[in-house]
């Protein structure tokens, strides 16, 4: 291991003149920018572009508490009208960051950009930068550009990895820094995942970075929002006291963050970069300040949440919410229950109580939609974003992004009928899918084959045709046409691309299938042929699609 015996030369890397921040342009091209230009530039920048989309999402929750410090707010919607007609006041961010121009500097000596400038263990030793760069995983680099791991960081790609390791660092045995009081034979024990990486993140995206930013700029102080911040107190990273190696303690970790600025550059780890002027090539990362999940519904508004019977048993304490973490198999658009109405189908089933919050982001959203701020054909573009850990949190095993976009009028109360139809209509899809797999199992028995494989395929298959049909029929719906209309038009989609599907299993069944055989049910042994699997499958169709049933058609007899 490396130690300190020589001095790296004095040197810089100033984030506000620096490039380090990855954008995509309207136009399509790429450039590096740093933070002055992202906020002068933010009206002609498509979208944050960096190294993996959990990276995006931290960035983005950095821009937002200098923006928010720098504007001092938005205190509440009225002022947060007048940036969203105006645009972000790029020279105020400007002076503001040039006031904490020190903080800013990721290779400054005694406060660099959220490091602590004396942070080493017992023996001066620190790793190659490989723990804090996600897309080297941790024994599996066939599928990384890093071959042979994170050997040396640009001062870019180290700024932004420093970053994300504070939101997204995985749990395990960390080196010990002096001063932790939580050392024990030069290690300290696992403490949990960065802060995001307890979170299945949530934003909303504009046409632009500029609106992408406002429209996320959280006016905290509304009450309708049940927000918990303390304007007087909240700070980001770079206002407070430098950092030790000691963590929070006592009333100060009892009663923070203060708020959002507070909570978006929540320091979750103790990390100090070894550069030698021109790179990085060693890094010291230690736990920071532990933040438990536990109720901070109230805080964070980047996440749904759910309640946990479990740990309400298990705390004797209640009500206890968690974040709703993201499911890597499932589109953005069948979670939209948890998004939209704050309902998530087979919550029961998975021992979660039927309350679900949905992410305070959308409440707010739903809240410039009231006050007539946005349009109501404003179409929202809400984006998921998370960590999928593996291994007792040891490792990051898939990263989830996604996005699904709506009509704004679904998070609107006074269209609570429409909303409702929007989350009908993915269990429209739900059950149709199911039937089809049903139609799977069916036929791989009537020849004497196990279901599950079938059945898994051929639901994997129907919901990835229903794909994109639902995100069109969900950016169209609108208030001039009656709801139960609308869902009318999805259930023919539905059942025009799944009875497809059905009869493309229908034309490769084997002779096997046709003649059939016996098989067990519940209701005693039955002949199983494909004919019959078919019957079922029609029949099943029609009960979960009731819509496409013509009022005057006669009932078949099944």
């Amino acid at each position: 291991m490396p130690t300190d015996a020589t001095v790296p030369p004095p040197t810089s890397f100033d984030l506000i003149s620096r490039s380090w921040i990855p954008v995509q342009r309207l136009d399509g091209g790429e450039a590096a920018l740093s933070l002055a230009e992202v906020f002068e530039q933010a009206p002609d920048i498509r979208r944050l572009v960096g190294d993996v989309p959990t990276q995006d999402f931290a960035l983005l929750r950095l821009l937002l508490a200098i923006l928010h410090d720098a504007v001092e707010g938005p205190g509440d919607v009225d002022e947060w009208e007048e940036l969203w007609e105006d645009g972000i006041p790029a020279d105020r961010v400007r002076a503001y960051l040039s006031e904490h121009r020190d903080r800013f500097d990721l290779l400054h000596p005694a406060t660099p950009f959220l490091q602590v400038a004396d942070l080493r263990t017992g023996k001066g030793e620190h790793s190659p930068p490989d723990p804090i760069v996600a897309d080297v995983p941790n024994n599996a680099r066939f599928f990384t550009m890093r071959a042979h791991g994170a050997e040396r960081l640009t001062f870019a790609e180290a700024a932004r990895w420093l970053l994300h390791a504070h939101a997204y660092d995985t749990s395990g045995i960390k080196s010990g820094a002096v001063g932790d009081p939580r050392l024990k034979g030069g290690k300290v024990y696992p403490q949990g995942v960065g802060w995001v990486g307890n979170l299945g993140g949530v934003y909303v995206e504009g046409d632009d970075l500029q609106q992408t930013l406002l429209l996320n700029l959280v006016a905290s102080g509304e009450q309708s929002l049940n927000l918990r911040t303390d304007a007087a107190k909240d700070a980001p990273a770079w206002r407070r006291p430098q950092n030790t190696a000691e963590p929070l303690a006592g009333a100060e970790a009892e009663t923070r963050p203060h708020g959002l600025r507070d909570l978006y550059t929540w320091q979750s780890r103790r990390i100090r970069l070894h550069h030698d002027g021109e790179g990085v090539h060693g890094v010291l990362l230690a736990y920071g300040d532990p933040l438990t999940a536990r109720n901070k519904h109230q805080r964070e508004p980047m996440t749904a949440w759910r309640r946990s019977p479990a740990q309400e048993k298990k705390l004797r304490e209640a009500p206890v919410y968690l974040p709703r973490e993201h499911d890597p198999a499932r589109s953005a658009w069948r979670g939209l229950g948890a998004l939209v109405t704050g309902y998530a189908r087979g919550a029961e089933q998975r021992q979660e109580a039927a309350k679900i919050v949905r992410p305070r982001i959308l409440d707010w959203i739903a809240l410039l939609a009231f006050e007539n701020l946005l349009s109501k054909d404003f179409l929202v573009r809400a984006r998921i974003v998370g960590a999928v850990y593996g291994t007792q949190q040891s490792v990051i095993d898939e990263i989830v992004d996604d996005a699904v976009a709506m009509p704004v009028v679904l998070l609107h109360d006074r269209d609570g009928a429409l909303a409702r139809t929007a989350v009908d209509a993915v269990t429209d899809a739900e059950e149709a899918v199911t039937v089809l797999g049903d139609l799977a199992t069916a036929l791989a028995e009537a020849s004497g084959a196990d279901g599950e494989g079938p059945r898994a395929n051929a639901r994997d298959r129907g919901f990835a045709e229903l794909d994109e049909p639902f995100r069109k029929w969900l950016r169209g719906l609108n208030t001039a046409e009656p709801p139960l209309e609308q869902r009318r038009h999805w259930q023919l989609q539905a059942h025009q691309t799944v009875f497809q599907l059905g009869a493309e299993l229908m034309d490769t069944v084997g002779e096997a299938a046709w003649t059939g055989r016996v098989i067990a049910t519940k209701k005693g042994s039955v002949w199983l042929t494909a004919s019959r699997a078919d019957l079922r499958f029609r029949a099943g169709l029609r009960k979960v699609l009731p819509l496409t049933i013509p009022d005057d058609s006669p009932e078949e007899e099944q």
